[in-house]
């Protein structure tokens, strides 16, 4: 019989056929999460020694939760390069006045910018705000679509970080880190919970506006965690994921005789080098076999009705924003834990019309701003949103003043960490809500701050995991998505 990945774990496999095989390394980076190691940890742990290792794990590869989830999935929605918070959701009347002129050197003092140079000036916000809603949150005009949907969210002005460069900031909101090699956040979940569709990844990548993020596909990676927990990148035309296709002339019967063989030739590798890698490639294997039925229906957006893709507007056959929301809501209702979209094009500093306040941010607002409020809207209808939650975002934030790079004359805004807005909707979120607050110029935070690990650490609390006892042994310590860091922001709360 061909082996079942989803039997046991890997390791556990390869240490009831032979002990023996495994090596030191393989052995002491898993021995803490074992059996033994629990034991050990309740013997010390009696004495006095230690605390119990046994309190402190994880328990969740079996996809139980630590306590009862508000959130069962998560989409995460990325404006990839930033978008400027004093145009869309934290308005700024005090900037009016002081447009043009030179900013207060307090804006400078102890500062670093990615590009600006000399003493730059103030950057009034060219568009107004309005209330909408119960709540009256205010929204920019460049957003009608989702201010009719705004008593959704939950909007957080105060949100800061540690980074002020695309790649590290992004590497640092969804692996923990601003250095490569750690674990995102879609494979801490899924690693954690599983999937709740066995022939679909738990984790999906889908990806717009032309590239990938300026940290590649490091924000999906699985790091040391197993590779089957890795994002999945899935295309909304043409193949929906590459190389996962069978050839001209193979036909089903043959590919599952053909994985048969090579999961038996995996196994004896296995066992003659102690590598649980290999064990965890038969369980690729077997995921793509299933994909191969599964994903070609969920990624066919020409099944919806037509009201469902004008309401988007999804265009089936292209690739683009829009799509991928309207896939992201097929995936989340097929059971996927963690969809992750990218849209390129928000890294607005004003050097030419491409990448202007002026031109360029309408055009990604006009793009983005009716998809994510019928995501909004469809994911409720069905009864979904309550158990998904929808989290919008950049890397960090923008500066209140003109970048004005060699000169240009185009206006927009520099990197600023310190300050910036995301909102989070469904999934056990205070819908309506404002949280934190901004100084009169929207440069530094005054009340509430929200921390990059603090937004990690109330993620994973909505999915019902404790942040800090997610841990995974690598290289002589445990690991987890927040580090050592992170608190989970109550008053984000429903």
């Amino acid at each position: 019989m061909p082996l079942d990945p989803r039997e046991t774990d890997p390791l556990e496999r390869l240490l009831a056929r032979d002990p023996r095989r495994v090596t030191r390394r393989h052995f002491l980076s898993s021995v803490g999460a074992g059996l033994g190691g629990i034991a050990l940890g309740e013997l010390l742990g009696g004495d006095g020694l230690l605390p119990s290792l046994s309190a402190a794990s994880p328990t969740l590869p079996t996809g139980t939760p630590h306590f009862a989830p508000r959130a069962k999935r998560v989409i995460v929605l990325h404006m990839a390069g930033s978008p400027p918070q004093h145009d869309l959701f934290d308005p700024k009347p005090a900037l009016a006045p002081l447009d043009g002129q030179k900013c207060p050197e307090s804006f400078l003092e102890g500062e670093r910018f990615a590009f600006i140079k000399g003493h730059p000036k103030i950057l009034a916000s060219p568009y107004s705000f309005a209330h909408h809603g119960g709540s009256g949150i205010e929204v920019s005009e460049l957003l009608p679509h989702l201010s009719g949907e705004i008593d959704r969210c939950c909007v957080i002005r105060s949100m800061h970080t540690d980074q002020f460069n695309h790649a590290p900031a992004q590497l640092f909101l969804y692996s923990g880190s601003p250095r490569l090699g750690r674990p995102s956040m879609g494979s801490w979940a899924t690693w954690g919970l599983g999937t709740e569709n066995e022939d679909l990844p738990g984790y999906v990548v889908l990806v717009s506006g032309g590239k990938t993020p300026s940290a590649g596909k490091s924000v999906w990676g699985s790091g040391f965690l197993p590779s089957v927990h890795q994002g999945v990148q899935c295309r909304s035309t043409g193949d929906p994921v590459l190389y996962v296709g069978d050839p001209a002339g193979i036909d089903r019967a043959t590919r599952r005789r053909a994985l048969d063989t090579l999961a038996r030739l995996n196994e004896l590798e296995a066992e003659r080098t102690g590598d649980p890698a290999t064990l965890e490639r038969i369980e690729q294997y077997e995921l793509a076999f299933r994909m191969q039925v599964e994903v070609p229906g969920v990624m066919d957006i020409g099944r919806e009705t037509p009201a469902i893709i004008e309401e988007y507007g999804a265009s089936p056959g292209e690739a683009s924003f829009a799509n991928n929301c309207l896939l992201a809501r097929r995936l989340v209702e097929s059971g996927v834990r963690f969809v992750q979209l990218f849209d390129w094009g928000w890294d607005t500093h004003g050097t030419n019309p491409s990448d202007d306040i002026i031109t360029q941010l309408p055009k990604k607002c006009r793009e983005t701003d009716r998809p994510i409020a019928a995501l909004l809207r469809d994911l409720d209808r069905r009864g979904l949103l309550d158990e998904t939650l929808v989290v919008w975002t950049g890397e960090f934030g923008r500066t209140a003043m003109n970048e004005e790079r060699n000169g240009s004359k185009y206006l927009g805004r520099d990197h600023h960490p310190h300050c910036y807005t995301i909102w989070l909707a469904g999934g056990g979120v205070k819908p309506g809500h404002v949280h934190g607050e901004t100084d009169e110029f929207g440069v530094r935070i005054t009340r509430d701050p929200v921390h990059v690990h603090d937004l990690q650490a109330t993620i994973l609390h909505l999915l019902g995991v404790d942040h800090t006892r997610l841990t995974y042994p690598y290289q002589g310590r445990e690991f987890r998505l927040t580090d050592v860091h992170g608190k989970v922001i109550e008053g984000l709360l429903a």
